[in-house]
C-alpha cells in the first residue's frame, strides 16, 4: 500500500499541503520520497483573434510513500529509470502479471515492464499498444502514475474494479493534481479518476496552461481489440436462464469448485506476508469481522492456508449509539448487558468466533472486541470525513466510521477465558466485500427474482457488478488505509470475479428451487449467496451458514446516531 502525489504546472514546482502530506505518511509509514521533472511544452497563448504557439517550463512534481508488505527490504519510491529518467508511482499489487504469479516485490517487476514497453522499439505495434497491452495483463489491484520520458507521455489509471483510490483535480492555477486523497480541506476540486481505462497526457501534443488533452485508452471485452484498447480482464456474465428446476446442494460440482478458487485467491492474498520483525507466530492477517457469512468464510479458510503457528486477528466493532441508547432508556429495559455487547454485530462476532474455535481448535483465534464510545466517534468525525472526500453523504460517513475504527484494530482482545488491552499488529486486513454484489445476496435481488424471475435476477446482478468500479471501493481505501494497513478483498480477485461470472445464476443462489429439491440438512438456508453458505456449511460453519445480510452501519450502530430521519443520500452540511 502507497501514498500517491502528482502535480503537473507551468506556474513552478506544486507540492501537497502538509496536512495531505502527513496523511500519505500514515498511508505509507515506511518511506517518503519527492521526485521532480522539468521538460519544455508548447502551449497556445491566445491574444485577440489569433493564437501564439510557444514554449514554456512544466514541473513534474512525483511524491510517494510505501507501506512495505512484499520482498525482503523497502522498495522506495518513486522509482526513477537513470538512463531514460522515466518515473512511476504504484499504488498497488500485482498478483499475476500474464497469469504467472509475482513472487517478490512487485513495483519492481512492473517498473522494469513499463520502461520494456515504452522504450522505442521496431516491433509493428507501438508503445502506446505495448503498454496497455501490459496492464491488461496485470492481475491484482492497483493505481499509479507513469511518466514516459522516452516518449514525454504521461499514464495515470486504477484498476478497471477500482479497488484503489486515485483523485484528479485542477487548482486555481489551472494545476493538474492527482493523489490518493483530496489535497486540501475543499472536496470540490477532487473527483475519482474513472475505472474506465488508462489516461494519457502526450506533452509533446500543444495544449493551453490551465488545460491538459487527457486521453483514455478503455477496457474492452472485444475478441478482436481495437487498436489502443485494454483488454478487459473481467469478462461478460452469463446470461443463461435453467430449463427446468434447478439444484444447488452441497454435493454440487460448483460448490466444490467455489471453495477451491476462494483459496486460490485468498493464498495468493496471505502467504508470505513480512512479519515485521515479530518473529515467525506473529499475527499477519486480520479479518474485518463482522460475524457473517463472508467474512468468516474468509477467516474460515484461512485456517485452511496460514501455518498453525499463527494467530488469526478478528476485527469487530461495536458503537455507542445514543439514539438506541435514549430508546432502551425510554422502554425501561433493566438488561445490564452494554451498548455494546447488544450491537447486532456483535452478538453474530462472538457467535462465529465461537464456532470458529469449536471447528478449528487448533487454531488462535483472536477476538479484538473495538468498543466505540460516542465521544470518540465525534472527536474523530471531521478526520472521517477529510478522508471520504469527495463522498459526502450520511451513508458515507456511517460506514466510514465503522472501517475507520475497525481497521484502526484497538480494542479488547478475547482468547478463550482471557481478555486484555490489545492493538493488531497485522498490516494485511481481509475483507468479504464484493461477495453480495456477485451471489446475489442483497434483498432487492429477492425482489427482482419474484418481479421478473431469473431474468429479472440476472438484469439486478449484471448492474452490480458493472458498476462495482464506479462504487465505494476508493473511500474505503482512503479510510481503511490511514492506520497503515492494507485491506485485501478475496472476492474482488479477477480469476475469481470471471469464473463466477460465467457461472449461471441459478449455480450462485437458491432462487426457484423446488422445496422437496433441498436435502434435509440443507433446508433453511436463504436463497440469497447459497453456493457460498454450502461452502461454510461443508467446512461445519452451521450457525454462519445461515446468518442473514447486514448493512455494516446498522450491524455497528454508525447510522442515524443523532437523527432518526435523515436518509443515507442526505449531503452533509
Amino acid at each position: 500500500m502507497c501514498g500517491i502525489f502528482f502535480s503537473l504546472s507551468t506556474a513552478g514546482p506544486v507540492l501537497p499541503t502538509e496536512e495531505t502530506s502527513n496523511l500519505l505518511r500514515q498511508r505509507g509509514p515506511d518511506s517518503f520520497r519527492v521526485h521532480n521533472v522539468h521538460q519544455d511544452i508548447q502551449i497556445y497563448d491566445s491574444k485577440g483573434d489569433g493564437q501564439i504557439l510557444k514554449t514554456i517550463p512544466a514541473h513534474l512534481t512525483f511524491i510517494s510513500t510505501v507501506l512495505s508488505l512484499r520482498g525482503d527490504h523497502v522498495h522506495a519510491q518513486p522509482l526513477v529509470d537513470k538512463e531514460s529518467q522515466s518515473v512511476l508511482c504504484w499504488n498497488g499489487e500485482a498478483w499475476k502479471v500474464a497469469g504467472e504469479p509475482v513472487q517478490d516485490n512487485d513495483t519492481e517487476l512492473i517498473f522494469q515492464l513499463f520502461l520494456q514497453a515504452a522504450k522505442p522499439s521496431s516491433a509493428s505495434e507501438d508503445a502506446v499498444q505495448r503498454l496497455a497491452d501490459l496492464i491488461s495483463s496485470i492481475s491484482g489491484p492497483f493505481s499509479f502514475v507513469f511518466y514516459d520520458a522516452f516518449s514525454s507521455k504521461l499514464f495515470f489509471s486504477r484498476d478497471c474494479l477500482g479497488r484503489r483510490s486515485l483523485l484528479h483535480g485542477t487548482d486555481e492555477n489551472g494545476s493538474l493534481k492527482l493523489c490518493s486523497l483530496c489535497n486540501g480541506t475543499s472536496s470540490t476540486v477532487f473527483e475519482e479518476v474513472d475505472t474506465n481505462g488508462v489516461h494519457m497526457i502526450d506533452l509533446t501534443v500543444p495544449g493551453t496552461a490551465t488545460a491538459h488533452n487527457i486521453q483514455t485508452l478503455p477496457w474492452s471485452n472485444d475478441k478482436e481489440l481495437p487498436a489502443n484498447h485494454l483488454k478487459n480482464p473481467i469478462p461478460p456474465m452469463s446470461k443463461s436462464v435453467p430449463n427446468s428446476n434447478p439444484s444447488l446442494t452441497i454435493e454440487s460440482d460448483v460448490v466444490g469448485g467455489l471453495e477451491q478458487k476462494l483459496c486460490q485467491s485468498l493464498e495468493l492474498r496471505i502467504k508470505n506476508v513480512p512479519d515485521q520483525g515479530q518473529g515467525q507466530d506473529a499475527t499477519k492477517v486480520a479479518v474485518l469481522f463482522s460475524g457473517g457469512l463472508d467474512c468468516t468464510l474468509l477467516a474460515r479458510l484461512s485456517h485452511e492456508i496460514l501455518p498453525s503457528n499463527e494467530t488469526i486477528d478478528l476485527l469487530n466493532v461495536a458503537f455507542e449509539n445514543p439514539r438506541v441508547a435514549a430508546a432502551a432508556a425510554r422502554s425501561k429495559e433493566t438488561s445490564t448487558e452494554s451498548v455494546y455487547e447488544s450491537c447486532p454485530d456483535r452478538v453474530t462476532g462472538r457467535s462465529a468466533f465461537a464456532e470458529l474455535q469449536r471447528v478449528c481448535p487448533d487454531r488462535k483465534w483472536r477476538l479484538v472486541a473495538v468498543d466505540v464510545p460516542y465521544t470518540e466517534t465525534i472527536s474523530h468525525r471531521d478526520r472521517i470525513k477529510r478522508l471520504m472526500r469527495p463522498h459526502n453523504t450520511e451513508m458515507d460517513l456511517s460506514i466510514a466510521c465503522a472501517l475507520y475504527f475497525a481497521s484502526r484494530g484497538q480494542g479488547t482482545a478475547y482468547e478463550g477465558e482471557e481478555a486484555f488491552p490489545y492493538t493488531t499488529p497485522s498490516r494485511v486486513l481481509l475483507s468479504g466485500l464484493g461477495a453480495d454484489e456477485l451471489f446475489a445476496g442483497y434483498g432487492r435481488h429477492g425482489v427482482a427474482f419474484n418481479r421478473n424471475g431469473y431474468q429479472g435476477l440476472i438484469d439486478e446482478v449484471h448492474l452490480d457488478v458493472s458498476r462495482l468500479g464506479k462504487r465505494n471501493l476508493g473511500r474505503d481505501d482512503r479510510i481503511l488505509c490511514t492506520w497503515g494497513r492494507e485491506a485485501r478483498y478475496p472476492f474482488l480477485d479477477e480469476e475469481f470475479v470471471s469464473w463466477v461470472l460465467q457461472t449461471p445464476i441459478w449455480e450462485k443462489c437458491g432462487f426457484g428451487m423446488a422445496d422437496s429439491e433441498i436435502p434435509e440438512s440443507e433446508k433453511g438456508l436463504d436463497a440469497e449467496k447459497k453456493a457460498l453458505r454450502l461452502v461454510a456449511l461443508k467446512l461445519g460453519m452451521e450457525k454462519v451458514s445461515r446468518e442473514k445480510k447486514r448493512a455494516i452501519q446498522f450491524g455497528s450502530r454508525t447510522a442515524k446516531m443523532e437523527k432518526g430521519r435523515t436518509k443515507g443520500t442526505d449531503a452533509l452540511s
